[in-house]
C-alpha cells in the first residue's frame, strides 16, 4: 500500500494505486467497510478492463491511521479523498462510492469541479436520519457503542449464516470504533450538502447502481424516473462487491468511458 499525510485529518492514510490504463477510479467505501477491503477482487475482474483504480482506506477504516480527534463526518471524509486526488496529480478523474462512501463520493464531487469525469454511487445515503445500520450504532453513545455494542458486533457476526454478514466481520475488525459511531452520527444527522439534490443536479455523467435484492427502492425509481443512468447488479444486495464483484466490475467499466 501507499501512504499520504492528510493535513485535513491530521493523520496518515493508506491506499492501493492499482496500474491499468485510462484515466483513473478513485473508490471511497463505506461505514464500517476500508476500500481495501471491498474492492481488489472487483479491479481485478477482467470485467473491469484494467483500468487504473485508487483505491482509499478512509481515516478510521483499513490499513489508515484513526485519529481520536478527528469528526470522522462526510464533509471531512470528501476532503480527505480531495487530498489523495491533489496528492496523486489527478488532473481528471472517475469517482465511485458506495453506501456512506456514495455520500462522500458526492461531496467530493462538488468540490473537484473540471477535474471530475463523472460519478457512480451505489446504493448511497441520499438523506438525513441515516440507514439502518447508522440508526442503530447512532442510537447509543459514543462511549457505549466502543465498549458495549462494537464487542457484540464483533462476536457475533462471524457466527452469522449469511456470507455477506460473515465477510463483513473481518472489514469490522479494521475499523475503529469511535470512527464508526462518528461516522454513522454524521449520517443520522445530515451534512450541510443535500446529498440527493447534490446528486441530480450534478452537470456531468452520473449512475446510480442498486442491487437487484435492495429493490424496490424509491430513489432509485424517481432518479431513473428523472434520466439519471442506473444500473442493477444481479444475485446481490447492498454489499454487491463481496456478493458479486464481476457484475459490479462491468458495470463500472461500462460507465467510466469517455
Amino acid at each position: 500500500m501507499k501512504t499520504f499525510y492528510s493535513r485535513h485529518a491530521g493523520c496518515f492514510v493508506r491506499y492501493h494505486d492499482f496500474p491499468g490504463d485510462g484515466e483513473p477510479l478513485l473508490m471511497v467505501h463505506g461505514l464500517g467497510c476500508a476500500s481495501s477491503y471491498d474492492y481488489p477482487r472487483v479491479v481485478i475482474d477482467p470485467a473491469f478492463g484494467g483500468r487504473r483504480a485508487v483505491l482509499i482506506d478512509l481515516p478510521g477504516s483499513g490499513y489508515s491511521e484513526k485519529p481520536r480527534h478527528y469528526a470522522y463526518g462526510t464533509s471531512d471524509q470528501a476532503q480527505v479523498v480531495m487530498e489523495l486526488a491533489q496528492t496523486l496529480n489527478l488532473s481528471a478523474f472517475w469517482l465511485y462510492g458506495h453506501s456512506m462512501g456514495g455520500s462522500i463520493a458526492i461531496e467530493a464531487a462538488q468540490q473537484a469541479g473540471e477535474r471530475l469525469l463523472g460519478l457512480a454511487v451505489s446504493e448511497p445515503n441520499f438523506h438525513t436520519g441515516g440507514g439502518q445500520f447508522s440508526r442503530i450504532i447512532a442510537a447509543y453513545s459514543e462511549e457505549q457503542f466502543m465498549h458495549e455494542e462494537y464487542p457484540r458486533m464483533i462476536e457475533q457476526y462471524p457466527h452469522l449464516p449469511e456470507e455477506e454478514e460473515a465477510a463483513w466481520a473481518g472489514s469490522l475488525l479494521s475499523n475503529a470504533p469511535w470512527a464508526m459511531w462518528r461516522g454513522a452520527t454524521a449520517l443520522v444527522k445530515g451534512s450541510s450538502v443535500d446529498w440527493y439534490h447534490a446528486f441530480l443536479s450534478l452537470n456531468k455523467p452520473k449512475q446510480l447502481i442498486f442491487g437487484e435484492r435492495s429493490l424496490p427502492d424509491d430513489d432509485f425509481s424517481s432518479l431513473a424516473a428523472a434520466g439519471v443512468s442506473t444500473a442493477v447488479i444481479p444475485a446481490a444486495g447492498h454489499s454487491m462487491s463481496w456478493e458479486n464483484p464481476s457484475a459490479l466490475a462491468k458495470a463500472l467499466q461500462g460507465f467510466c468511458q469517455p
